[in-house]
């Protein structure tokens, strides 16, 4: 069976995506198009590029996390280093370790950009803060002057997993001539973590699908990262704490509403174990715990899903939402 797939965003959770992709194509899934936010976009370009859910597994198991989480000699400075480093640098980390891990996993296939791809294949999400607009890449990168299909996949994947004063946004050069009084840091725009805008894109394939009688568009499933440890609360004990705590709730509950009114029937709702987003010292007995949680999700899901069921409930949804439009 041929899908269309979303994978959102949750941090080192996301590796509760892998193993549902892995039980997915046990069971005869194939891929098409692929789009995430965050981490869920490394999922999806590690699929784009060929990779399996098995193969994700390996990488897993075989990768410290905490090696992204590279330390300056600032961070030595105690206190006051780390937040010096966020108000120069915008952020804890660099980010360039995960960029340069996943730029290599992808070179292995042989995929550096967006144009070794077929068109269309893989969407990933971010946010312009500057700006103030979501952005799906790679078509949205060429409002800055770049072409498409020339951005690497490794740095949309950056963009997209630079979670706000965790990891430094990325910035780029707005292609507009300078106007009159613009100073030059005001020709620059900062690009974040697409969890801020959107966590769960389960839109981005449906403005392409037709359901017109005798049509057989194919199917998109979501793969949503459930039980975020909530009850627990976000501890608050200064300001870092509560800018960190402001991004979880907003990551979380953005496409909340959609998502309760929609996931049903076409979303594999996949238990974090309340794992947390930056929980990057996880072990790997956890880690191998979210994979089969994934695993298991995914079966569970399979096992009562139908295209046809599917269909007719797609149907019935464009069908109230023109009777909404229509009011």
């Amino acid at each position: 069976m041929r899908v269309n797939a979303v994978f959102e965003g949750g941090g080192v959770k996301a590796i509760g995506l892998a193993g549902a992709v892995s039980e997915a194509e046990k069971r005869g899934v194939d891929f098409h198009q692929v789009a995430g936010t965050s981490s869920g976009s490394i999922v999806a370009s590690l699929l784009a590029a060929g990779y399996t859910g098995n193969d994700m597994k390996t990488i897993i198991m075989n990768t410290p996390f905490q090696r992204f989480l590279k330390k300056s000699w600032i961070h030595q400075v105690k206190w006051v280093g780390p937040v010096f480093r966020l108000f120069i640098k915008k952020g804890l980390y660099a980010g360039e370790e995960l960029e340069q891990w996943i730029y290599k996993l992808l070179l292995a296939k042989g995929i550096r950009t967006f144009g070794d791809l077929r068109k269309g294949q893989l969407k990933i999400i971010a946010s312009d803060i500057t700006m103030g607009r979501l952005l799906v890449l790679p078509d949205d990168i060429a409002r800055y002057g770049i072409q498409p299909e020339h951005l690497t996949v490794a740095k949309a994947v950056r963009m997209s997993t630079s979670i706000p004063y965790f990891f430094e946004p990325v910035i780029i050069r707005k292609n507009a001539p300078r106007r009159k009084g613009e100073s030059f840091s005001d020709q620059f725009v900062h690009i974040v973590d697409g969890g801020l805008l959107s966590n769960f894109p389960l839109w981005i394939f449906d403005q392409k699908q037709r359901w017109e009688q005798g049509a057989r568009p194919l199917p998109t499933l979501g793969f949503q990262l459930v039980g975020r440890g909530g009850h627990e609360g976000n501890k608050i004990i200064g300001p870092l704490t509560m800018l960190q705590a402001l991004f979880s709730t907003m990551m979380d509950a953005h496409d909340e509403r959609y998502i309760e009114e929609h996931k049903a029937f076409r979303t594999i709702k996949i238990p974090t174990l309340d794992v947390h987003t930056t929980e990057f010292d996880l072990s790997k007995e956890k880690s191998l715990a979210l994979y089969e949680a994934g695993q298991k999700a995914a079966a569970k899901f399979l096992d009562k899903w139908s295209y046809e069921s599917y269909l007719e409930k797609c149907k019935a949804m464009k069908v109230a939402a023109r009777a909404m439009a229509e009011r």
